[in-house]
């Protein structure tokens, strides 16, 4: 193992320079103290002419003259590197200092390129900044499934302390190639048979609730798994936007709405109201005695007219854009296991515009913390 050289300080070094001038010998001090003998004559030259342990206290005129030349060789040398970025822009003159700092004091380049300390270092110090936006929202992109524009980061941004602008946000998420997977939502409607009840419309589009389970919305999608068509259903609780129940099958059909229900956490007699388009999967005998057992009240979108059911709409447009189309399903048990991640993710973490970018269990929490 290599000695580690010793530091002493000026105070020690006049201690010893006394005991040998108090009649202690060199020798003694030597072994004694673990001292050179060379660096113990060297104190008592120093203490004998100039009183100071201080190297450049105890340089000859040729010595500070040497160590001059050389200070302005290295100046010259410095100068004739970097002497064509004189007149170039500020950004290339500070890019200049920062590749060089390491070859040449960040003081006389300043000089040079007669640039202030300061702003160099303001910069840096903002650039320090800008490397950690940009992190943060590398990771806050990648945790939510790369489905988060430049609104949503900006609040789970802040969330960290962080205050970006979406412009800023968006030109970072450019400059990393983070490219959301979420699109404009299209409506594409599709021939299917109709249930031709005389059910009302009770919903209206009256779409933001203020009570849990008042409304609840319901829908059907098409997955490929393998080189089957299969299903998907949820109900959502308009209240605070939180799919309540789920369910996939290789079947469109009232079983398939069924094991949803059975997903439901609590009382279904306290949904009051089950909305859903005209879809001939929502009307049959067995849907019928399922809401009539749980006291579920019937609403039904008015014919050809997707909006009046479109949030379950706009849901069914997230999970096909943020889970479906992302996925590679491999079989109904892959399907099930991924849409329990999705659902769990898109309730617990997943925040949502229309509830001030809280998560649905977020938004249901505060609203209970208000009525106690």
């Amino acid at each position: 193992m290599p000695k580690q050289r010793r530091t002493f300080t000026a105070e020690f070094k006049k201690q010893m320079v006394g005991l040998y001038e108090n009649g202690k010998s060199r020798a003694d001090l030597v072994e004694e103290y673990g001292l050179t003998a060379s660096a113990l004559d060297r104190w008592i030259k120093q203490a004998q002419t100039t009183g100071s342990f201080s190297e450049k206290d105890n340089r000859s005129p040729e010595e500070n003259e040497l160590i001059a030349l050389r200070k302005e060789i290295g100046r010259l040398k410095m100068e004739n590197d970097i002497f064509k970025a004189s007149r170039a822009d500020h950004g290339t003159k500070v890019a200049i200092i920062q590749n060089n700092r390491d070859k040449y004091s960040v003081s006389a380049m300043c000089d040079v390129l007669q640039i202030a300390r300061s702003t160099l270092y303001y910069e840096a110090k903002e650039r320090a900044k800008e490397d950690e936006v940009t992190e943060a929202i590398v990771d806050i992109f990648h945790r939510n499934r790369n489905v988060y524009g430049t609104r949503k980061l900006k609040v789970k941004l802040q969330e960290r302390g962080m205050v970006v602008s979406r412009r800023r946000i968006g030109r970072i998420m450019k400059e990393q190639g983070l490219v959301s997977t979420y699109t404009v939502a299209q409506f594409k409607p599709h021939k299917a048979a109709c249930n031709e009840e005389a059910t009302a419309n009770t919903l209206n589009r009256e779409f933001d609730q203020t009570e849990a389970k008042r409304f609840v919305v319901s829908d059907l999608t098409y997955v490929k798994v393998q080189n089957r068509w299969h299903y998907i259903c949820v109900l959502v609780d308009l209240f605070n936007r939180e799919i309540i129940g789920h369910s996939a099958g290789p079947h469109k059909d009232a079983a398939l709405i069924s094991r949803a229900f059975a997903t439901v956490k609590g009382d279904l007699r306290q949904i009051q109201w089950l909305h859903t388009d005209r879809g001939s999967e929502f009307k049959n005998q067995k849907m019928d005695e399922l809401l009539k057992t749980f006291e579920i009240g019937r609403s039904l979108s008015m014919k050809g007219c997707p909006y009046d059911n479109a949030v379950a709409e706009a849901t069914f447009k997230i999970i096909k854009t943020e889970f479906v189309n992302q996925m590679n399903f491999q079989s109904l048990r892959h399907l099930e296991l991924e849409l329990y991640d999705y659902v769990n993710w898109f309730n617990k973490h997943r925040i949502h515009g229309t509830l001030g970018y809280l998560t649905p269990i977020q938004y249901r929490n505060a609203a209970l913390k208000k009525v106690v």
